[in-house]
């Protein structure tokens, strides 16, 4: 069943760009304007940005992509890291011209921070972040990743997608038996399937992530106009996080979305595209 929900998203897509090692990744261009490629985060794909992008594509030029382990781009054939997806994420930049302004949401936000820190500067406009977890790395996520395989193995998907939002997003309880209450009706074959699908590439972010450093200030020297955005309610330790990354870059900008967590993208999109918007046309000369 994946494989039929993965070619039917291919028929819909309108760009396809090969990677320096060959992944290949679906993209989808809207808009005109200056270039701005967005990266979604966890659990996410190629949809993850529709409620913004209607909001910003008669200013900007618009790349969204599914990126490398989530459907329909292709899979990681070994254990991923944030170095794989730096050149995912160079090759998008690549296709949009060379040149792009880069908006990161959760994860991917931490793709763009890698991304600049490689040496991609010249090639990246600007970094707006919009709450990277960048405190869920390193060893101490071992153990959480071999469980997550364990569940993916035995097939069981909601155990699996537990396990990650409690220990690597660290939702609060109440907010996951919300989640669980909204989402409590039976699924499908076509839902089974992208829940499935988008279980791997959590898998594959958790792998990049346990390979990584907690250490926040790899993230002081940045060459490049950064916005820094967060909702007023997320749980912690975001804020702390949020914090500790506007200390090691003190020329950065900041946008706190008043009311919001960190669903805004969804729950106030008018509100998240005016913010990045803002941003952008002061680094867009």
């Amino acid at each position: 069943m994946i494989a039929d929900w993965r070619d039917a998203r291919l028929r819909e897509v309108e760009i396809i760009v090969t990677a320096a090692d060959g992944t290949r990744l679906i993209a989808c261009r809207t808009g005109h304007g200056t270039p701005v490629v967005l990266v979604h985060g966890s659990a996410g794909g190629l949809g993850s940005w529709d409620p913004v992008t209607p909001l910003l594509s008669d200013e900007f030029e618009l790349w969204v992509y599914a990126r490398r382990g989530y459907a329909p781009s292709d899979g990681s054939p070994r254990p991923k890291t944030y170095a794989d997806d730096v050149v995912d994420l160079r090759a998008v930049v690549a296709a949009a011209g060379g040149s792009a302004h880069v908006v990161g949401g959760s994860y991917g936000a931490t793709v763009a921070l890698h991304a600049a820190a490689g040496g991609d500067g010249a090639a990246l406009r600007s970094l707006t972040l919009f709450e990277p977890p960048l405190f869920a790395a390193g060893r101490t996520l071992t153990a959480t990743l071999d469980r997550f395989h364990h569940c993916l193995e035995a097939g069981n998907i909601a155990a699996a997608q537990r396990l990650f939002a409690d220990e690597v997003s660290r939702v609060p309880a109440p907010i996951l038996a919300a989640l669980a209450d909204a989402g409590a009706g039976p699924q499908d074959a076509a839902e089974q399937a992208v829940a499935a699908a988008e279980a791997v590439g959590c898998l594959h972010d958790l792998e990049a992530m346990a390979a990584d450093t907690a250490d926040i200030r790899q993230w002081a020297h940045l060459d490049v106009p950064v916005l820094l955005m967060q909702g007023s309610d997320t749980w912690s330790p975001m804020p702390a996080t949020m914090n500790s990354l506007a200390e090691v870059m003190p020329g950065a900008a900041r946008a706190v979305l008043p009311g919001q967590s960190h669903f805004a993208s969804h729950t106030a999109p008018n509100m998240f595209a005016n913010a990045i918007r803002e941003f952008l046309k002061q680094h867009d000369g």
